[in-house]
């Protein structure tokens, strides 16, 4: 029935089970997931229920905003407001291909979006806000990074710091001081495509190092120096993209010796060390002199911040740092390093951090219930590493995933000696809601469990 005013639906609202304005948004959204609500259905009014609920005004007005952000609602005038149809899907395609932070349950990331800009312009100089910086980031951003990197290695002088305008642009920076045209950059047989891109880019080589179950072989890199005259690696030793693998303690330790023994250095890559349980001390705690360390917020927050810290501890090779970032990226957005230095020093950073690690862990569990036996590996990050069975190749299996409706990313995405191993990375962050993840994880299981038609390609 069109325009009917609905009369039983307000929830029951409990102490202890989260902010109240959530519990009503959840709550429209049960209700219209169950048919008790329906498209046309009238909401009461806010007074009238808030009167009912015993809650303030300002609580459902916070409700109805976030049912509307979820395209539960929509308002028409004078009439009310009402639930709204289904919003039409523009495209079929679910992004399992992306790594994004997943929205964490039971923080209001809008209103932590609001809070900081809000305290962001009540506190700065608004002219400063809009104008050109010198690149590295303030002394308050600096410190920020610093408190931001502390877990890792405790407290430092925030002149160790450089702000950056994302790690890709920390990367490309490092590689145009660390290394000459033609020079070979040392790399994981599989590892980070946004390395090899930069390295092309700039004339430089990407020459593969062996690896083991715990990460690169010390032994193979120690003699691709040697043989190749390389002074600058790549790693990326926590929660390795693609293939989630962290490097033990020991490992860590033998690497960083053979980094001094040959005076390289290391461009230690750690996006996710505050998602994974327990991981040991990076790289740059056993060589600090001889390893770059990046951390970046796009993983563990959202990437629209796009603010990297990288730890450089000598003085006049951070110079040279900052030199070759200003030859292309001048600095970062003042407004978005001042909300994110922001975020960081009031604590609101931690709590979304925290919120991301959580909700990523339930993901895991979720495909780890719904691919059952296909992945091993940790429960912690953004993505699973999937190796495949005998009767799929990476490519193919991509292709077929992506008729089926699901974007993944097969091996070779990530290949960096012209070989790969037979395996595709599911990203589980960018679908927002669980439901249909679990949906698109089905449907991606079904697909594995089927052979493809040899001869066009169709699954049998």
């Amino acid at each position: 029935m069109q325009d009917q005013s609905v009369s039983s639906w307000p929830p029951q609202l409990r102490s202890g089970a989260g902010p109240r304005f959530l519990q009503i948004a959840d709550a429209l959204q049960q209700a219209v997931t169950d048919g008790l609500l329906k498209p046309g259905n009238r909401l009461p009014p806010q007074r009238e229920l808030a009167a009912q609920l015993n809650v303030d005004l300002t609580t459902i007005t916070r409700a109805y905003d976030e049912a509307r952000r979820r395209n539960l609602l929509e308002g028409r005038g004078a009439r009310g407001t009402y639930v709204a149809a289904p919003k039409v899907e523009l495209t079929s395609v679910l992004d399992l291909s992306m790594n994004t932070p997943p929205p964490p349950d039971g923080v209001d990331f809008d209103d932590l979006l609001k809070q900081g800009l809000a305290q962001v312009l009540m506190r700065a100089d608004n002219e400063l806000l809009m104008t050109y910086h010198l690149g590295g980031g303030s002394a308050s951003d600096r410190k920020a990074g610093t408190k931001w990197i502390e877990p890792m290695f405790g407290s430092m002088h925030p002149d160790q710091v450089v702000v950056c305008p994302g790690a890709q642009a920390a990367i490309a920076a490092l590689i145009l001081v660390l290394t000459e045209p033609g020079d070979a950059i040392l790399v994981e047989p599989i590892s980070y495509p946004g390395l090899r891109s930069a390295a092309t880019q700039f004339g430089r080589r990407v020459t593969p190092v062996a690896t083991d179950k715990h990460g690169m072989l010390p032994q193979a890199l120690e003699e691709a120096c040697r043989q190749h005259n390389s002074k600058l690696v790549y790693l990326n030793p926590t929660l390795q993209n693609p293939t989630t693998v962290t490097m033990p303690e020991k490992r860590r330790k033998e690497l960083a010796a053979v980094a001094k023994r040959c005076n390289a250095r290391i461009i230690e890559d750690d996006p996710y060390w505050l998602l994974a349980e327990s991981p040991p001390p990076p790289i740059a705690t056993y060589a600090p002199e001889h390893v770059y360390y990046i951390s970046t917020l796009s993983k563990c927050l959202t990437p629209g911040l796009r603010i990297a810290f990288v730890l450089v501890r000598d003085p006049v090779e951070r110079e040279r740092f900052l030199a070759a970032l200003r030859s292309f990226a001048l600095m970062v957005a003042p407004l978005t390093a001042a909300l994110a230095t922001q975020w960081i020093l009031d604590g609101s950073a931690n709590t979304l951090m925290l919120g991301v690690r959580d909700e990523a862990r339930v993901r895991h569990k979720m495909a780890r219930d719904v691919l059952a036996g296909r992945f091993a590996g940790p429960g912690d990050g953004l993505h699973i590493w999937v190796e495949l069975p005998t009767y799929w190749r990476s490519y193919q299996l991509a292709q077929a995933a992506e008729r089926e409706g699901l974007a993944v990313t097969p091996a070779e995405a990530f290949a960096t000696d012209g070989e790969s191993v037979n395996a595709i990375r599911i990203s589980l962050g960018s679908v927002r809601d669980h439901a249909r993840l679990r949906a698109g994880l089905q449907r991606l299981s079904q697909l594995l469990a089927r052979r493809p038609d040899a001869y066009n390609g169709a699954v049998v």
